[in-house]
């Protein structure tokens, strides 16, 4: 059974049902507080059923999803209170299309199972990425105090060190810049993802630095998932601290229009976890997880 949520009143209420479930459930709960914000990625969100659902799946409309080897695209974000059975509801062909390169997205690695059984019931080859999870310590009051160890914060203040702003201006990013996020994005490198970094720059806010050149040297995003993400900075500028501060600035602002904040990074990175430690942003007890499957 597929139940298609419309309408403001059952989008809100599944927006509080999902924050009780935080942080499990922060990928989702942070596609679908944009969803409830305009949906600019025209986004449909899927429930097994109505009110008491197990299963949430949010995914683009079909007619989005014309290019089939366009996995940036076909991205869907999933969460389920019940993992372990949650593998019916997801090999619909109504709820995923199997039969295209796609991308799923969940701060739930207990969907492994799942995803790993239909990989062999619907032929596909699928390959897990975990990363850590951060949350801001401003999101964490916010939506799960519980969480927050105030012990475990560094004892500075979680802002970084000044820039040269007679060297450096505060700017956002616009589509010209998409080629250079694309060049240094861990995910990217080729024409499919900058047309996907394209569609977030016109989407949300971004934020950057320019350096002497007025050309940006530092940036980072935010997704449809309203996740700070595909964050660089060009290499003759780094070890500066320019990322740390386009990220302080960047959270601060996305704080300022309520927005959930939280960010991933990847577990052998050791100077982007400093900058989340030295910034306060908390990890989470549960991890990122992507996983990417293309049909055999």
């Amino acid at each position: 059974m597929m139940f298609p949520l419309q309408g403001a009143q059952m989008l809100q209420m599944l927006e509080t049902y999902l924050r009780k479930s935080l942080p499990e459930s922060l990928k989702v709960y942070g596609t679908v507080f944009h969803v409830n914000q305009g949906n600019p990625f025209k986004l449909k969100v899927l429930v097994d059923k109505w009110p008491d659902c197990n299963t949430v799946v949010v995914r683009p409309q079909e007619q989005e999803m014309i290019d089939d080897f366009d996995h940036y695209t076909n991205t869907y974000q999933i969460y389920s209170k019940d993992p372990e059975n949650s593998q019916d509801f997801l090999s619909s062909p109504e709820v995923i299309n199997w039969k295209q390169h796609l991308q799923i997205q969940s701060s739930q690695s207990s969907l492994n199972e799942a995803i790993q059984n239909l990989a062999v019931v619907k032929s596909f080859k699928v390959e897990q990425t975990q990363r850590f999870l951060y949350m801001t310590t401003e999101t964490i009051k916010k939506l799960v105090p519980s969480l927050l160890d105030v012990k475990n914060l560094p004892p500075h203040s979680g802002k970084p060190k000044a820039i040269n702003q007679e060297m450096f201006k505060l700017s956002s990013l616009d589509v010209t810049h998409a080629a250079l996020v694309n060049k240094f994005w861990h995910f990217g490198g080729n024409e499919r993802s900058q047309r996907f970094i394209e569609r977030c720059i016109r989407s949300f806010p971004s934020f950057s630095l320019l350096g002497p050149e007025g050309t940006p040297v530092s940036w980072s995003l935010m997704d449809q998932t309203g996740e700070m993400r595909m964050g660089g900075t060009v290499p003759e500028y780094r070890a500066q601290g320019l990322i740390t501060y386009v990220v302080y600035t960047q959270s601060q602002a996305l704080e300022k229009l309520g927005f959930p904040t939280y960010s991933h990074v990847d577990k052998n990175h050791k100077i982007m976890q400093k900058m989340c430690y030295n910034l306060h942003h908390v990890p989470m007890p549960c991890d990122w997880n992507q996983w990417h499957c293309v049909p055999l």
